[in-house]
């Protein structure tokens, strides 16, 4: 009777084991989306990067499946509440610009106060990234604050300023509305413009009825929304290359995910991250030459015109620092670094801003 027990006891332990192995494979489902349509770089490698590379990866090393929900263009979520949607768990995975986030991440457009910085994308994503790893608080708050993980930085190529006006000195742009987003509105400011806050999906529309003359501006924006019908003059200015964007991952549901499909995740964002920086750098030179095709007056300013536009913003840096400081951030660290990181990986500044 004792042999018979034991052999039944073992005979249950086995099947326990073998359909708790079963039921550790999971059909995993993931809403992921973005505010911005796919005619925008990043969003367009969440949609034919990201999302087949972890769908497949998980496929492939692990015994569970994954299915992304994708919803762009802000068929889930505007571009200025994906944040909100991340935290909330409307959404489990987010990209989005920082630049609609003044209040809750006013830090993070650090490369924004740092105007003419690099404009080689790739560049500019090592950068962001040395300062994410040395400065802890850039992604905590993330977590913190939002309730979820940041898991890739987002280059966006070099910022230009393109109009429906010709211009040739920085006199020209005296009393003109111009378009950015969040804090390079300060740019144009600076520079004696008018500026409004714009986002990319009305930008045809904005420039068409004259709610303003121009935006400052990446090609990539440029030519897919169509914008040089509306403004056939692209100015090279070389303002920078910013990383400003991020992909994050909602809290609650990452814990939930076994942790093979973690890595995976983990490991197709740091690809992603890497590959905005490479996709734009060699898409630049073949949307500049596009846009001329399409009849887009394209030209570049002489050195003079970026001394004289960084002069007037000469300032800027410190009393950005300085203000965000008072705020409890470790803004004077983040823009010192920056600053010297720059240099390290090769730019040099017009005019050199100093933060104290």
């Amino acid at each position: 009777m004792k042999r018979l027990m034991l052999a039944s006891g073992a005979a249950a332990l086995v099947l326990a084991f073998s359909t708790g192995n079963v039921a550790r494979a999971e059909n995993i489902k993931l809403r992921i989306a973005s505010g911005h349509p796919p005619a925008n770089t990043y969003v367009n490698l969440m949609q034919n990067f990201f999302v087949p590379e972890v769908t497949k990866r998980v496929a492939a090393r692990t015994k569970h499946k994954v299915e992304f929900i994708e919803g762009y263009g802000g068929a889930m979520v505007k571009v200025a509440d994906t944040l909100e949607g991340v935290q909330s768990g409307i959404i489990d995975i987010g990209g989005y610009c920082f630049c609609f986030e003044p209040s809750n991440l006013p830090l993070h457009a650090f490369q924004v106060m740092l105007p003419f910085g690099t404009m080689d994308p790739v560049v500019s994503v090592k950068l962001a990234r040395a300062v994410y790893d040395k400065v802890p608080y850039m992604g905590k708050v993330f977590e913190d604050k939002f309730n979820q993980h940041l898991i890739a930085l987002i280059a966006d190529n070099g910022y230009n300023l393109g109009t429906n006006f010709e211009w040739s000195k920085v006199a020209d742009l005296k009393g003109k509305k111009l378009a950015g987003a969040g804090l390079n509105l300060k740019w144009l400011e600076y520079a004696g413009a008018v500026p409004v806050q714009g986002s990319l999906p009305e930008a045809y529309t904005g420039m068409q009825t004259g709610v303003y003359l121009g935006w400052i501006m990446f090609p990539s924006g440029w030519v897919n929304f169509k914008l040089y019908e509306q403004g056939k003059y692209y100015t090279e200015v070389g303002f920078g290359a910013i990383t400003w964007h991020g992909l994050t991952v909602n809290k609650a549901r990452w814990a939930k995910l076994p942790k093979d499909v973690q890595g995976i995740i983990r490991e197709v964002a740091r690809e992603y991250e890497a590959r905005t920086g490479t996709f734009n750098k060699e898409a630049y030179p073949k949307q500049m030459a596009q846009m001329k095709s399409l009849g887009a007056v394209v030209k570049s300013v002489p050195d003079s015109v970026r001394v004289e536009w960084a002069n007037s913003l000469k300032g800027w840096p410190q009393e950005k620092a300085a203000e965000l400081d008072k705020q409890g951030l470790p803004a004077s660290q983040v823009l010192k670094l920056a600053l010297e990181q720059a240099e390290k990986l090769g730019h040099k500044w017009p005019v050199r801003y100093q933060v104290k």
